[in-house]
């Protein structure tokens, strides 16, 4: 079987791991920690990055830094993962979900503005497949109505709105180092923080409410309980892993991009068919996460998956609308979503992985083209 994913290990990862081990500090926090940071901050100009356990961390600190209680409203694309919407629901927000672009799931822009009430707080933005958003659209609108921007950039590390990084445009944004991501650890996720304000705060909610990270520095006699917070810290170990493959990023890139493009270049074809390939539009970059297309329908999608498990070829659809979801669908009384329906119901993901060989990318491609024809 041809796996939808294999993670990548570059081999420095255990040197790496064995060094936090015989340093004796594998606790969060260490120096593979700060590595981790720093290299965010000098390549993707971010004011201060803060490592954590998951991307669903990440977002759930966003939302205690936004201050979100019951009554709060954020907007958000229905087409995201759980963790999008569930790190406001547990403060007590009420989620506005938008549709989807026609040509692509990313949040529709134009959508977003009339559903701004006084009670509004923030706009979080989803990078799908690591593929930008409009960003100035947005970015005019969360100024315009003084409200906070939130990236989910859980896929999008090493991609970029008209040359500037994502990541590095809400005030607050987020990162996954999940082992399906580009770069990976096997569980992992950062806060990227770019308005100075929740700088000093975040570090207190990273370190389980306490100003424990001023003590290390001297600025604190002490440390204690000064505000609300959790466990977010990764291990060092998990760290030393990431630090292994956040120094090979060009490298893992270049070769993602290479099977992307011979997707994109071999599969061009099946146009004929009425299949769409992934839309990209000319303000943003492909960091090759993922390779996806939209089939005509439902049962087509179904049927190409189970023709494909009999190739030995392991291919998924992807997310549901949330606000079609068992939990949400009863509080959800606005449209209808028609795009992101329409990619829940009919989008498809092929195996990307670094590892993957030509000849397994030729038998891909063949066995897609043999179903169609």
């Amino acid at each position: 079987m041809i796996p939808f994913n294999k993670p990548y290990f570059t081999g420095k990862e255990t040197k790496y791991i064995k060094k936090a081990v015989d340093f004796g500090h594998i606790s969060g926090n260490g120096s593979y920690t700060k590595k981790c940071q720093d290299f965010f901050q000098e390549k993707y100009n971010i004011k201060k990055a803060l490592l954590t356990t998951s991307c669903t961390d990440a977002l759930e600190m966003c939302a205690i830094l936004l201050n979100i209680k019951k009554g709060d409203e954020v907007i958000m694309p229905s087409f995201t993962f759980v963790s999008t919407a569930n790190a406001f629901v547990l403060r007590g927000a009420k989620i506005v979900f938008v549709d989807s672009k026609k040509e692509n799931p990313n949040i529709d822009e134009s959508k977003i503005e009339s559903l701004i009430t006084k009670k509004t707080k923030a706009i979080v933005v989803v990078h799908y497949a690591g593929v930008a958003c409009e960003m100035n659209t947005i970015l005019d609108i969360v100024k315009k109505h003084n409200l906070y921007l939130v990236e989910d950039a859980a896929q999008a590390i090493n991609s970029y709105y008209k040359g500037k990084p994502l990541g590095s445009f809400g005030h607050l944004s987020t990162f996954s180092f999940h082992e399906t991501k580009n770069i990976q650890c096997g569980e992992g996720g950062m806060l990227a923080i770019n308005d100075k304000q929740f700088i000093d705060r975040a570090e207190v909610i990273w370190e389980k409410g306490t100003n424990r990270s001023a003590f290390f520095r001297g600025e604190v006699d002490k440390y204690g309980w000064v505000d609300i917070g959790s466990s977010f810290l990764p291990s060092e170990l998990n760290a030393a892993f990431l630090w292994a493959q956040l120094k090979r990023v060009q490298k893992i890139q270049n070769k993602r991009i290479h099977i992307w493009d011979s997707y994109y270049k071999r599969l061009s074809q099946l146009s004929q068919f009425g299949v769409k390939l992934p839309f990209i539009d000319n303000y943003a970059t492909n960091n090759a996460h993922m390779f996806y297309f939209i089939c005509n329908s439902t049962s087509e999608r179904s049927d190409l998956i189970n023709f494909l498990k009999k190739e030995n070829i392991y291919a998924v659809f992807h997310y549901q609308s949330l606000h079609k979801s068992d939990f949400y669908k009863k509080k959800y009384d606005r449209e209808e979503l028609k795009y992101s329906n329409l990619f829940s119901d009919r989008l498809i993901r092929i195996p990307l992985y670094f590892e993957l060989s030509n000849s397994q990318l030729e038998f891909i491609q063949d066995s897609i083209i043999k179903f169609y024809e």
